[in-house]
């Protein structure tokens, strides 16, 4: 089994990447929406979490607002993190169990998507790093359209993380999507066909 690690910055296409390595037919774990079943009311981290942001995190149903745990820990790297260091071996503990699980399906291929991947350290433990790329220009207008968000909020949120020349130096594969969804589509069908033939290998990290 091959394990690959696919990051990129905001707005980058990792979704629509991993969406694509699907259909040709490798299994996918979404690290955000593990981490959302990781605060779920009632886990370790759910009680871990509330002990050090407090209750005005909880929603009215006693879950953990993630909108409002967001802005809080976007507004404080002290507390990202804190955040950081209760969620991240517990979510790579998940990601485990579900590499296992696709494991004894006979899964060759498990796509790991997740932001970030090199920050938890969790770029050690995969086979190969595949990162998407694209220029802050078309970010800028992708955000615009689909989140509705200003250029100056767009800005401040690409400020915040890895920058994609440091995000770079890890990839085993860079993936500009810097064209059409079928352009890209073909370029993660080419990739497909060059890892399956075994031309694509991973470095030593």
């Amino acid at each position: 089994m091959i394990m690959i690690g696919l990051t990129g910055g905001i707005g980058s296409g990792k979704s629509t990447v991993s969406r694509y390595l699907a259909e040709c037919g490798a299994a996918v774990i979404d690290a955000d929406k593990v981490g959302h079943e990781a605060f779920k009311k009632g886990t370790a981290a759910y009680h871990d979490v509330i002990s050090t942001f407090g209750k005005d995190i909880l929603s009215q149903d006693g879950e953990i607002d993630r909108k409002k745990l967001g802005k809080i820990v976007f507004e404080n790297p002290k507390l990202r993190d804190q955040l950081n260091l209760i969620m991240w071996s517990r979510i790579w503990e998940m990601i485990k169990s579900r590499r296992d699980d696709f494991g004894n399906q006979g899964k060759e291929v498990v796509v790991v998507e997740a932001f970030g991947l090199i920050e938890a350290g969790w770029h050690k433990l995969v086979d190969q790093v595949w990162v998407t790329v694209v220029p802050e220009k078309i970010v800028i207008e992708r955000l615009k359209e689909q989140r509705g968000l200003s250029e100056l909020e767009i800005i401040s949120r690409i400020n915040s993380q890895m920058s994609t020349k440091d995000r770079n130096r890890y990839a085993d594969v860079v993936i500009i999507n810097d064209g059409t969804p079928d352009n890209l589509k073909n370029k993660v069908q080419q990739l497909w066909k060059t890892l399956k033939s075994g031309n694509i290998s991973s470095k030593n990290k």
